[in-house]
């Protein structure tokens, strides 16, 4: 059994964290005990243990590793062009333009993949969590909810956390939802009851 805490905020939102079913905690806010119903509710905690069931936290921080370990080497690459490189005078010619791309590529490239796995897993919370209460439609409503609420009161987090939550606390569109750490709301209504809630 996981922790459970409540975060002392009207802004409607939970999250799931820790390594393995071992060490995982959950937390919901005040705002989202008050504005879902017993069924709502139970899909969202439902959604947060499949984070857990599924390691996604696990799974995240490989992917931040990884991000971050490619944006270093693409530094590291960068620099050893500007002071000499490896190799001979011939193979450095074009050495440094080809290496302020990669310090501008690599970064953004890792970034982009490691969202995509962000979004990947809370499509699968989404379904190991409807599959855990037999009831989709709870927590697609639930989802409709929280979308709805969390732009009328949205919850301050960083982007350093804005992952965790079920419902991404940073508000984004055009452009930047290409940078979101969480499908779109309708989207993840649509893969779980197959259409739009009316």
């Amino acid at each position: 059994m996981p922790k459970i805490y409540v975060i002392p905020t009207d802004s409607p939102n939970a999250f799931a964290t820790g390594r393995n079913p071992q060490h995982a905690s959950v937390a919901v806010t005040h705002g989202i005990l008050a504005l879902l119903n017993d069924e709502e509710l139970e899909g969202v905690l439902a959604h947060e243990l499949g984070h857990v069931k599924n390691r996604d936290i696990l799974t995240s921080s490989i992917a931040a590793t990884l991000a971050g370990a490619i944006t270093l080497i693409a530094r590291m690459g960068y620099w050893a062009s500007l002071f000499g490189g490896v190799g001979g005078r011939d193979s450095r010619r074009n050495g440094g333009l080809s290496a302020l791309l990669m310090l501008l590529v690599a970064p953004i490239a890792a970034t982009l993949i490691q969202l995509a796995i962000s979004r990947s897993r809370e499509y699968e919370a989404d379904a190991t969590g409807a599959h855990t209460t037999g009831n989709p439609y709870a927590l697609a409503s639930a989802l409709q909810k929280l979308e709805d609420y969390s732009k009328r009161l949205p919850l301050q987090a960083t982007p350093s956390t804005a992952h965790l939550f079920i419902i991404a606390p940073l508000i984004g569109g055009g452009i930047g939802s290409l940078f979101s750490t969480h499908p779109p709301t309708k989207e993840r209504i649509r893969r779980l009851i197959g259409r739009d809630l009316a």
